[in-house]
């Protein structure tokens, strides 16, 4: 497939999901639940993060709540939702939501293609879901540096979004673990012995932190 189809590709997925689901505030919202389906938020966070008044947010949490796509849990005061990924249509709705934000381009462009990748994080704005045009990567391997960058600019091409990389070895991650278990992060990708793995599949290795 061409550059060009494919970058049109891309731009009629976000339409279609623009299209079919009209409420902008309800976008931003699945965008929000389902990039990372691990990520809890309650109303005023969600209002003052996606600068839309509260009765507006209430009303679609509400509506997304009916139709089950959200769960919520009352934990003191706070009403905390996230996506239900006992519904039917999870599978589906994230889907389109990664390919929506560009992330399944991101793994087919960028980390299927590094060579020595042991695992990749989605770190930060994008594991939190929040669509801020800038995605956070953290490569753990022997990664040669020149051809990463050769790759990101091409798959920013493909996505419409910037990509910024931060890379460590094994032993700098396993040093440095700490740090970065504080963060927001998403395990996108691994190698396990010598298997490999995407894990957009695999939903339990899934990890959210607030910084």
């Amino acid at each position: 497939m061409s550059k060009k189809l494919t970058r049109k590709a891309a731009i009629i997925m976000d339409n279609l999901f623009t299209g079919l689901i009209t409420s902008k505030t309800r976008i931003k919202l699945l965008v929000r639940f389902f990039c990372n389906p691990e990520a809890r938020s309650y109303l005023r966070e969600l209002s003052k993060e996606l600068d839309v008044s509260s009765n507006s947010v209430r009303e679609e949490l509400n509506q997304l709540t009916k139709t089950k796509l959200l769960k919520s849990e009352k934990i003191g005061r706070q009403v905390f939702y996230q996506a239900n990924k006992e519904h039917p249509l999870f599978p589906e709705v994230k889907s389109m939501v990664g390919k929506m934000m560009g992330i399944d381009k991101v793994i087919e462009k960028l980390v299927n293609r590094l060579g020595e990748l042991e695992s990749a994080y989605l770190i930060d704005d994008y594991a939190e879901g929040k669509d801020t045009g800038i995605i956070d990567l953290l490569l753990v391997g022997n990664i040669d540096q020149y051809h990463l960058n050769d790759l990101s600019r091409k798959t920013e091409r493909y996505i419409n979004r910037k990509i910024r990389t931060l890379v460590l070895s094994q032993d700098e991650y396993e040093k440095f673990s700490q740090d970065y278990c504080n963060r927001p992060r998403l395990l996108l990708w691994e190698t396990d012995s010598n298997n490999i793995k995407s894990a957009a599949d695999d939903r339990g290795q899934t990890q959210t932190k607030k910084r």
